[in-house]
């Protein structure tokens, strides 16, 4: 109601009436009829609660989302937060389309899977942050995961991505090999991620994810675009670096030989704006995939 007071007020008085017309129209004496009013004051009233119900909806996600990153940063050091966003790809990456699967929080019913391994240390430092919460804050485990690997990316210097609240947990395992295989090369690799909705632009922007971490390509816990610097020297063909066989994932090396994939890494690579920017719709969009919400 506040703020519809200052709005009046802003806009200036209302009109006035005079003999029986507005000053403002040309409407008559029905203007000032009690049964008028009374109408006038319901629809206002209602107006009123309509909008204070959805800025007190938008006012509590907000405020949740904060918690959960309170929670969150409580926890998380630079170097956990690239088994954080690996958490996330893993936990959505099991989406099909014609299986269902996708943002469901199921990863915690996959640990045992050899392309989890490791995760399970992910694992307990959301369970970290879940205590911080207790009794105060009920958040899914897809709610979790989606606001770690926001968060992770922010703790390692890159942009903030708003998540959407709202997911619900599944209560079993998604089903098995839906995952990207490491080795697959260009062509399999834009099969199956337009096979969950993405682009060839999209599945190169979620690639610079690999920027954190052990895999060589740049600082391992500083988000940028490094990744498709190294890309682009390709390191790995040199027969004098004996690290070379240690830098990137086969399914990273094989995106710099593909005539699609190329000008998206070296746009990338001289841009990193815009990297930022595709890759936060290329991760809000990860983030949904296959989610069930609440209501």
């Amino acid at each position: 109601m506040a703020m519809l007071l200052a709005w009046t007020s802003s806009v200036g008085a209302l009109p006035k009436i005079d003999g029986g017309r507005c000053a403002s129209c040309d409407c008559r004496d029905e203007a000032r009829s009690p049964v008028v009013t009374r109408r006038f004051a319901l629809l206002s009233s209602s107006s009123a609660a309509l909008l204070s119900s959805k800025f007190a909806l938008a006012v509590s996600e907000d405020a949740k989302d904060s918690r959960i990153r309170e929670a969150l940063r409580k926890v998380v050091s630079k170097q956990k937060a690239p088994g954080l966003l690996r958490l996330v790809f893993h936990d959505a990456g099991t989406f099909s389309a014609s299986k269902g699967g996708g943002m469901n929080g199921s990863i915690i019913y996959e640990l045992e899977r050899p392309e989890n391994a490791g995760l399970e240390r992910s694992i307990k430092v959301l369970n970290k942050a879940r205590g911080e919460l207790e009794g105060s804050l009920h958040v899914s485990w897809a709610d979790l995961i989606a606001v770690a690997g926001s968060e992770a990316i922010v703790i390692c210097g890159g942009p903030f991505i708003p998540v959407k609240l709202g997911r619900l947990d599944s209560s079993v395992a998604d089903i098995q090999g839906e995952l990207p295989s490491e080795d697959l090369n260009a062509v399999a690799l834009k099969k199956i991620f337009q096979s969950k909705g993405f682009s060839t632009q999209e599945m190169v922007a979620l690639s610079g994810a690999h920027t954190l971490g052990s895999k060589g390509f740049g600082n391992p816990t500083v988000f940028d675009n490094s990744y498709y610097d190294v890309l682009l020297k390709m390191p790995w063909s040199d027969p004098d670096n004996k690290m070379a066989s240690m830098i990137g994932l086969p399914s990273d090396r094989v995106l710099v030989s593909d005539e699609e994939c190329l000008p998206w890494i070296q746009l990338y690579k001289r841009d990193q704006s815009k990297f930022y920017a595709d890759f936060t719709l290329a991760y809000t969009k990860l983030v949904n995939l296959g989610a069930e919400w609440e209501g």
